[in-house]
């Protein structure tokens, strides 16, 4: 679908809006320990993805959150998953109403198992909050309610419905989750997305890479390793092969990877292997390369004699692409960050987020609007507390310009 442009329709109330800002920040800053404290809370329940349980009494708290700030709140229920959290927010309409919404979009899930606070606790030091999940992205969820808190401290009216949906399987995919975010982002003029910013700047990202993963595996004939090797096919020796073809596949002057991440095969040292597998990470910047990887990954062959391939897997988001439209909201967020004594710049990034599905569909998107940190999915994933009450002043005032 071809990318709209972000058309501002209340171009009026814009720079009143801009004109409160400051105050939105000092308020916010004022409030810093607060949301240390609210964030803190939310590390410290750990959601590892694949735990419903562990997920949901974190979506319980998010919602509990949300209610307390007088949203409309609506909890769906994932039977596969944790639930999904959807929050509208109720703040006074401005004069030139909407009825495109605002969608901002985030999650509750982490990559990090039940227990990993025994080695890596909730902590802070030098500037800098510690834990796992606090910068991808705990962090983010506290950013948007505060940003609320802010904007009803400063009574600024908004032009449109905000809609903020926290998903529960961001990390794994989220096939539970993609059919309510297009969903939302279809009636959205734009989407704000709380990801982790890039880099310790905190560059918003404009771009990220599609992603992709495949599974291809082999079946061949076991054999004696030393006695009758002939009478074998090698199932080790047929997927070193391929993976040699598919890594001819790779263009990085394209944008374009195609990587062996996870690799099994045979079990004696002596025996010809009839079983081998691998995992392959395809990442691509182009829409248009989607159905290339699709079909040559289905029109893979054999080369050995015998041997067999069974391949699984696909494209599981498409790019998020720097369009006009993307562009166009990017300068409109450079404007409100000058505004906060921010000098915004932009990023592209190999990594996928839900925001790749929203773009997709050509919906102005712009991601990375979270935390400034570092060490996503490490022991090391920290924040800075300085940039906590900035960004969160960044996404009241789009909220508040939009």
């Amino acid at each position: 679908m071809k990318s709209r442009e972000l058309r501002n329709t209340h171009s009026d109330v814009v720079a009143p809006q801009l004109a409160l800002l400051p105050g939105v920040l000092r308020h916010l800053r004022s409030r810093q320990s607060d949301m240390v404290d609210l964030l803190q809370r939310f590390v410290e329940l750990e959601s590892p993805s694949t735990d419903k349980p562990a997920v949901d009494r974190v979506g319980k708290l998010a919602a509990a959150e949300w209610m307390r700030r007088g949203a409309e709140v609506r909890l769906l229920c994932r039977p596969e998953r944790g639930n999904l959290v959807r929050a509208t927010i109720k703040l006074p309409r401005g004069p030139v109403a909407s009825r495109k919404q605002i969608l901002v979009l985030g999650h509750l899930d982490t990559v990090y198992p039940l227990g990993t606070l025994n080695s890596m606790p909730f902590r802070v030091a030098a500037g800098r909050a510690f834990g796992p999940g606090i910068y991808d992205m705990k962090a983010g969820v506290v950013m948007a309610l505060f940003a609320v808190d802010a904007l009803r401290h400063a009574r600024i009216p908004l032009a449109r419905t905000v809609f903020f949906l926290w998903t529960t399987d961001e990390e794994i995919g989220s096939a539970a989750s993609r059919v309510e975010i297009e969903r939302q982002a279809r009636l959205s003029q734009a989407v704000l997305v709380l990801e982790p910013s890039f880099g310790p700047l905190g560059l918003l990202k404009t771009a990220r890479k599609g992603v992709g993963e495949f599974e291809l595996r082999v079946r061949g004939k076991s054999a004696h390793a030393g006695i009758n090797p002939e009478s074998g096919v090698n199932a080790a020796h047929e997927l070193a092969m391929q993976m040699v073809r598919m890594a001819r596949w790779s263009n990085p002057h394209r944008g374009l990877t195609v990587q062996p991440t996870v690799i099994s095969g045979g079990a004696f040292s002596n025996v010809i292997p009839d079983f081998a597998a691998c995992r392959m990470d395809v990442r691509f910047t182009r829409a248009g390369d989607t159905h290339i990887l699709e079909n040559r990954m289905r029109r893979l062959r054999p080369i050995l004699k015998g041997a067999r391939l069974e391949i699984s897997g696909g494209i599981n988001r498409p790019p998020l692409e720097r369009t006009a439209a993307v562009r166009g909201l990017f300068r409109h967020a450079e404007k409100v960050g000058r505004v906060l004594g921010l000098h915004l710049k932009d990023a592209s990034t190999g990594g996928g987020s839900d925001g790749n599905f929203t773009a997709a569909l050509g919906i102005p998107t712009l991601d990375g609007l979270g935390a400034v940190g570092d060490g996503a999915h490490t022991p090391g994933e920290s924040i800075s507390l300085r940039a906590l009450p900035e960004r969160a002043a960044l996404l009241a005032g789009l909220l508040a310009t939009l």
